[in-house]
C-alpha cells in the first residue's frame, strides 16, 4: 500500500493593508479629479480661444418659445451668447446681470442677448430659470449640443461675445463678474452695465 503525502506550500505571508487599499484610492483620486476638471473650467483660463478674432459659426435654433432663430438674422447687430443650464450654479450667479443688460438693450448699443441651452436636463427646469430671474430675451435649444461644439463650449456658463461683422471678439468661461462681463461688452463696442 502506497501511502502518498501531500505537500502543501507555506502559507503565503499576508498582504500588508496598504498594498491592498492602494489600487482603489488611486482610481478615487483619479475620478474626483477628472470630475471636478471637467464640471467647472479652469480659473487660470476664464478668457481667450481658437474663435477670437473669427467669424462665428452660424446657426439656426429655435426657442423655448418655438421660434426660429438664425445668427445671421443679427448681423449688424452686437451679440451675445451665453451657454448655461438651469442646474448650474454660477449660470445662476450671473443671470441677474443678463437681466440688467437686457434691460438696457436698445438705444446705440442694440446689443441682442441669447441664451444657448447647454446640456440642460430639463426643459421644466429652464423654464423655470427664465421666469425666476426674468430674463426676457430668447433662450435657444441645442439639441445634440452641435452649437456648443461649434463654439468650442467645454464647461457652462460660457459667454460669446460677437461685434457687428459678425466676428468673434471675446470669449468667457466660468460664471461672469460685472468685470469680466464689461470687458466683453467693451471688446464689441457696448457699454457697460
Amino acid at each position: 500500500m502506497t501511502t502518498s503525502k501531500t505537500q502543501s506550500s507555506p502559507p503565503a505571508a499576508p498582504v500588508p493593508a496598504w498594498r491592498r487599499l492602494m489600487p482603489p484610492l488611486f482610481a478615487a483620486a483619479l475620478v474626483a479629479v477628472l470630475g471636478y476638471t471637467l464640471l467647472r473650467p479652469s480659473h487660470n483660463a476664464t478668457t481667450g480661444g481658437p474663435l477670437i478674432g473669427k467669424t462665428a459659426p452660424s446657426f439656426t435654433l429655435t426657442s423655448l418659445d418655438g421660434v426660429p432663430v438664425r445668427l445671421e438674422q443679427l448681423r449688424g447687430r452686437p451679440v451675445v451668447l451665453n451657454f448655461w443650464a438651469s442646474w448650474c450654479g454660477p449660470c445662476r450667479e450671473e443671470a441677474p446681470m443678463f437681466r440688467e443688460l437686457a434691460a438696457k438693450q436698445g438705444g446705440a448699443s442694440d446689443v441682442a442677448i441669447l441664451g444657448i441651452l447647454f446640456q440642460e436636463t430639463s426643459e421644466k427646469n429652464a423654464r423655470d430659470f427664465i421666469q425666476e430671474y426674468g430674463l426676457a430675451y430668447p433662450n435657444l435649444r441645442d439639441p445634440g449640443i452641435d452649437t456648443g461644439v461649434n463654439y468650442g463650449v467645454s464647461g457652462i456658463p460660457e459667454t460669446v461675445f460677437i461685434d457687428k461683422q459678425g466676428v468673434v471678439q471675446y470669449m468667457d468661461r466660468g460664471g461672469l463678474t460685472r468685470e469680466r462681463l464689461n470687458a466683453g461688452l467693451s471688446a464689441i463696442g457696448v457699454p457697460g452695465i
